[in-house]
């Protein structure tokens, strides 16, 4: 009996552990590394987000990194993956910003030329978006009275006023409505009284435009 008693403890104290064990001990070893990966990480997801908002409103620029797959938890291997795939998503961008600021700092200066000296610049047309700017504004050298200001060198800057409106151009309330309405009255008042002065085709062009358009040609 007393040998019975002894033969399990002499097993117990002799046996290796079971292999389920040592790779047990090995994957909790990962967990400092994963966590440091995972920092890394996060970091860097940070700084491409602040290169994403740094570099608005301009367009064309990819911000995005491949997924390492379905979601699972991810090795030490692919997590270095994850990482390296987000530093050089991170240096392309930054290049491409770089090279951007660099042509948008030479529009800025082509333009305060262009805006002191029309002349030197003709046709040029520079907008917001060459300059880093959000909007839709533009400046264009253009000649003053058509082929006249070309021939005599009139050169000036036009700036455009924005964005167009999406809706267009609508009345805020009925009493724009009523002034249109008003404007159409006198119109057709004026050209009835000078039907026999003006060409036909005149009125007809005249009939075509806008209310407010009518107003500025009565004032005409």
């Amino acid at each position: 009996m007393p040998e019975l008693i002894r033969q399990p403890e002499a097993r117990q104290s002799g046996a290796a552990p079971p292999p389920e064990t040592l790779a047990g001990l090995l994957q909790a070893d990962e967990r400092p590394g994963r966590a440091e990966l995972r920092r890394q990480i996060a970091r860097l997801e940070q700084e491409l987000g602040e290169l994403f908002a740094s570099a608005f409103p301009r367009r064309g620029i990819a911000y995005e990194v491949a997924p390492a797959g379905g979601p699972r938890l991810l090795g030490i291997a692919e997590l270095e993956q994850v990482r390296d795939r987000l530093l050089d998503r991170i240096a392309e961008v930054r290049a491409i910003l770089t090279d951007l600021g660099y042509v948008e700092e030479k529009n800025r200066e082509r333009l305060e030329r262009l805006i002191a000296e029309p002349e030197n610049y003709h046709w040029v047309r520079i907008s917001n978006e060459d300059i880093g700017e959000p909007g839709c504004r533009h400046w264009h050298s253009r000649p003053r009275f058509g082929l006249l200001g070309m021939l005599m060198g009139w050169w000036r800057v036009k700036m455009s006023s924005g964005c167009p409106l999406r809706g267009g151009c609508k009345p805020a309330h009925s009493a724009t409505a009523g002034s249109g309405a008003s404007a159409k009255r006198e119109f057709l008042g004026f050209a009835f009284a000078n039907r026999q002065r003006l060409h036909p085709a005149s009125l007809i062009r005249l009939a075509r435009r806008p209310p407010s358009h009518l107003a500025v040609e009565l004032l005409i």
